[in-house]
């Protein structure tokens, strides 16, 4: 059997190639696994005929994910071993291995001999195999070990990001594999741990967006390990999406000492380009190559695309418009039931693309960075991206400093040149000055011109950093933008519609988290979608165009539901707007309405949440998201009038009376959706969502199944919940769906999906669905033979088109400049309530005659709005009076918020002062309680809800912010 297997893995990796043309060769095929420490498995005679034979990338824990707790994973030893043949031409020059990742630490052995070793347990890593490779038969071996308690072996610290509440453990060889052979001359790979080297770097600069041109810059980092000097001449050639050549150009001939390492600039203005944009995913392909009389001896293919980039004035330009953030926190595994990370490339497009799909324009990954397979994918779709290093909930020293310092080093290194990554996170927690600006020299050293700002969770009060902004709160600036890192920690499981449809789930109801009842993460979808609405319109309300200080918006957390930590009923966090299988919860589509444009909604859009079926005499709350300025809602064509408006996209109908039909809103802007009622259950439907490429037989490419319950018009059954069996036979291995493997499982709102692995073997795949009292459901798909050892190029998606070039937003509002203040308690600091920093605070001594502050503004006006940040703004609720000189023009008591209130005055008086003055003592109750942190209390807080004995009041008052606004006719 052994013989056999090697002479598959000779069929497969024996290719005839000239000693000096360059091959990157997909490694991933004829591995073999086994879960367990053996002391003999780096010896190249060791048998292990009876391991696990994979195709990576492969988890050996990934059957794990979903199934387990984060917290239950699997954390052990073990080994991947692979024989493989080189021709004797391949070996007569380099030979680099490239993992893109491992979990945690890897330990390398070639033909019996240590290569190396790579432990941070994120980052790609490679090795010169060249000192121990040989023609004919190799095998290479992989130790790796996945301890949670894993400590780096060279500064003898864990890892800070090895952590159990968000970085889900599945270990092993979870990421791509390749092999690049080179000749003695050659552009050097993008590998700094273990190899040192920088590779190529390409980017533009002197956009002329509106004339589609820009100077395009190639460089690479060469090296000559020939025992001769060589010379050669460098060049570039940029092919479109098409392959159609579009530039080519070289700089001059240049001679290179053996031994020698130089990194050499080429750079040429080039016309009608296409630009990089969020929803159009547009790439070239970048050749350079070394050019040897007049033969190219080392070609590099890169794969990019182009992008203008500004951070300023609290905003984000991308191609000259402004963008406003509206996506995700997404979990850096993006992990999917029974393989965890290690998915084929086209379900991270389809996962990715959903996001895109749903109205999302940035992708925030948390904690570590992504692998390479996802970041490549979102520059195919379009999605902009946030990458981190590695970290968790606060800033370090030392060791484990030393620790997130290399792994950005190596991060920006690897993904230079990747157009969907617009930023660089340096922490998951604000860091200190200096750190920012250690972070900000290695940004400057390794991606000087990439066009991406670098920062940090929070930073409020470091200008050096390029962007920033808090969790869960808002965040306004004048300055470099601040956008929510992670809002809205609901949770909702999407088999639950509401309190009136089967399972009949209370809204709320599940069990108590810490010993506390725990609402917000156990919602039914109803009140899910309703949520996102509500938490969105805080950052809508201060995006660009309402003032001088605005925020430039915020990413929900997750996307999809994940196998991290949790609050809710299950073992894994439902935050998800889909689930794990990415079926869409109502939370999707209200983003949808609600995300459309760049700013504000482009294209007129109307949704109602949930369905329309539902028992005789059922009355229920209908909601509507909707982009209109007013809704009306229609039952089989009978008008029931219009809803409620609040948060500005949400309407409210109270008390709808059901009746079997159609139920359709209609919006003044011309939008219209419509609900009906289907009939009763009939027969099953299948649906393969597959590799768009063909299904490849290589035992790692998938194939995600659907399985329906419909009526006779094949109209989906939502309120079904019965159990289907399927049968699978053929060319594919069964994983399963969520929490299950089994192929026995229940549809939740009429459908559910499971994930089938390929074989290596090309054939037919048969599934078959049966359930009783409906019809029974047959596909059948074919597997087609894959070259392992070539990668095919997945197209781009272009669905939202170039960056229009009109304005993303209005100027509906502006600033009106504070000149100076005065209070009636230490004036001297009344400068701090106006200075564009949110973690200073003006505040009197507690007592109620000082409890007053006077403004004096640049100019005499009529003040339409007034915008405050008040210290404990989630707790405190403050009585005051607002005055413009000495008229009355607002009285009352403060809202709790997450950030900033408005007063919008009840007089328009014309006035260069306006006086706050504090009416008695504010009264503290959280008005977000099931709105929490990880982290623990600090003294000190403005938010008072984090801070130690932040409920103790007096007559203070106290202002973190203040604006006055006045409304652009």
């Amino acid at each position: 059997m052994k013989k056999c297997f090697l002479f598959y893995i000779l069929l497969m990796l024996v290719v005839s190639v000239n000693a000096t043309e360059r091959q990157k060769l997909n490694f991933n095929g004829g591995w073999r696994l086994a879960v367990g420490d053996f002391a003999e498995a780096a010896k190249p005679d060791y048998d292990d005929s009876l391991w696990q034979q994979v195709t990576l990338p492969y988890a050996f824990n990934g059957d794990e994910a979903f199934r387990k707790d984060i917290v239950d994973l699997t954390d052990t030893v073990c080994w991947y071993r692979k024989t493989f043949i080189l021709t004797e031409g391949e070996v007569q020059g380099k030979v680099f291995i490239e993992f893109e990742g491992a979990r945690q630490g890897a330990d390398v052995w070639l033909n019996g001999q240590k290569v190396g070793f790579s432990d941070n347990g994120v980052m790609a890593f490679g090795f010169d195999l060249t000192p121990y490779i040989k023609e004919g038969q190799n095998v290479i071996a992989v130790r790796c070990d996945n301890s949670w308690t894993y400590r780096d072996r060279t500064l003898n610290s864990r890892y800070q990001w090895n952590d159990k509440n968000f970085n889900a453990n599945y270990g092993g060889l979870p990421k791509n594999v390749w092999l690049h052979i080179t000749g003695k001359l050659y552009q050097t790979l993008p590998l700094y741990s273990n190899l040192g080297t920088t590779g190529t770097y390409i980017y533009a600069t002197d956009f002329d967006i509106p004339n589609h041109q820009a100077t395009i810059h190639a460089e690479s980092q060469i090296r000559n390990e020939d025992a001769k000097p060589r010379s050669f001449t460098f060049f570039a050639k940029v092919l479109d999406m098409d392959g159609k050549e579009v530039a080519r150009f070289h700089g001059d001939r240049i001679t290179m000492q053996p031994g020698e390492t130089r990194t050499v600039r080429i750079q040429q203005s080039v016309n009608n380009l296409h630009f990089w944009s969020w929803g159009y995913g547009y790439l070239y392909m970048v050749e350079t190559g070394l050019l040897v009389d007049g033969k190219t001896v080392d070609l590099v293919a890169t794969r990019t695309g182009f992008r203008k980039t500004r951070f300023a004035e609290g905003k984000i330009w991308l191609n000259d418009r402004v963008m406003m953030v509206h996506g995700y926190a997404q979990r850096t595994s993006n992990e999917w039931p029974g393989v965890g990370i290690s998915v084929p490339a086209w379900l991270s497009d389809y996962s990715n693309g959903m996001m895109v799909e749903s109205g999302a324009n940035m992708v925030r990954w948390m904690h570590v960075t992504p692998w390479k397979q996802d970041v490549e994918s979102c520059d195919r779709v379009g999605l902009p991206q946030a990458m981190p290093a590695g970290d968790a909930e606060k800033d370090v020293d030392g060791a484990r400093w030393q620790q997130r310092t290399a792994l950005m080093r190596d991060a920006i290194i690897y993904n230079r040149n990747n157009p969907s990554i617009l930023f660089y996170e340096c922490g998951n927690e604000s860091i200190s000055r200096e750190h920012m600006l250690e972070m900000k020299a290695i940004r400057n050293q390794y991606d000087p011109y990439g066009g991406r700002a670098i920062g940090s969770r929070e930073m409020l009060d470091i200008d050096e950093a390029e962007y920033g902004g808090e969790m869960l709160y808002i965040n306004k600036s004048k300055k470099h933008p601040m956008w929510a890192m992670e809002y809205c920690r609901d949770e909702g499981l999407r088999k639950y519609w509401d309190e009136q449809s089967y399972p009949f789930h209370k809204e709320g109801d599940g069990p108590l988290y810490r010993g506390k009842p725990a609402n917000e993460y156990n919602h039914n979808m109803d009140e899910f979608a309703v949520e996102m609405v509500r938490r969105w319109y805080d950052y809508w309300r201060e995006r660009p165009g309402m003032g001088t200080r605005v925020s430039s918006g915020g990413v929900k957390i997750v996307f999809s539901d994940t196998n991290t930590h949790h609050r809710g009923e299950k073992h894994y966090r439902t935050s998800g707007v889909v689930d794990a299988m990415r079926i869409p919860k109502d939370a999707f589509f209200a983003h949808q309405v609600m995300w459309n444009g760049w700013v504000e909604p482009e294209e007129a859009k109307t949704y109602i949440v949930g369905h329309w079926n539902y028992p005789a005499h059922t009355v229920k709350p209908v909601y509507v998201v909707s982009t209109a300025d007013s809704v009306e809602l229609f039952l089989n064509g009978k008008s029931l009038g219009k809803g409620k408006q609040s948060y500005r996209y949400l309407f409210s109908f109270d008390n709808v009376g059901f009746e079997p039909g159609m139920l359709e809103a209609v919006g003044s802007d011309g939008s219209r959706y419509q609900l009906e009622t289907v009939g009763e259950p009939y027969q099953l439907k299948l649906t393969a969502i597959e590799n768009p490429l063909g299904i490849k037989a290589d035992g790692a490419d998938m194939v995600l199944v659907q399985v329906e319950v419909t009526d006779k018009q094949g109209r989906r059954c939502p309120l079904d919940g019965r159990k289907v069996h399927i049968s699978l036979w053929g060319e594919a291995q069964w994983i399963g769906g969520i929490e299950t493997d089994a192929m026995s499982l229940p549809v939740e709102c009429g459908v559910n999906r499971v994930l089938l692995r390929t074989t290596t073997n090309a054939g037919e795949i048969n599934l078959a669905v049966y359930a009783d009292g409906v019809k029974p459901a047959y596909v059948s798909l074919n597997s087609k033979k894959t070259d392992f050892v070539k990668s095919e190029k997945l197209s781009s998606q272009l669905d939202r088109g170039e960056t229009p070039i009109t304005p993303s937003y209005k100027e509906l509002a502006r600033g009106i400049e504070i000149v100076s203040a005065k209070a009636g308690y230490d004036s001297e600091h009344a400068v701090r309530s106006y200075d564009d920093n949110e973690l200073s605070e003006w505040k009197n001594d507690g007592r109620l005659s000082t409890a007053w502050i006077t403004y004096k503004l640049a100019k005499k006006t009529v003040v339409d709005d007034i915008c405050l940040k008040l210290t404990g703004w989630r707790l405190r609720s403050y009585p005051m009076e607002v005055y413009a000189g000495k008229q009355l023009i607002w009285s009352g008591e403060t809202e709790r918020s997450l950030g900033y209130i408005h007063l919008t005055p009840t007089k328009r008086v014309k006035t260069n002062e306006i006086t706050i003055r504090l009416k008695g003592a504010g009264k503290d109750k959280d008005a977000f309680g099931g709105i929490t942190e990880l982290a623990q209390p600090v003294a000190g807080e403005l938010d008072l809800f984090k801070a130690r004995n932040g409920g103790e009041t007096k007559s203070e008052l106290r202002i973190v912010e203040i604006e006055f606004i006045e409304h652009i006719k």
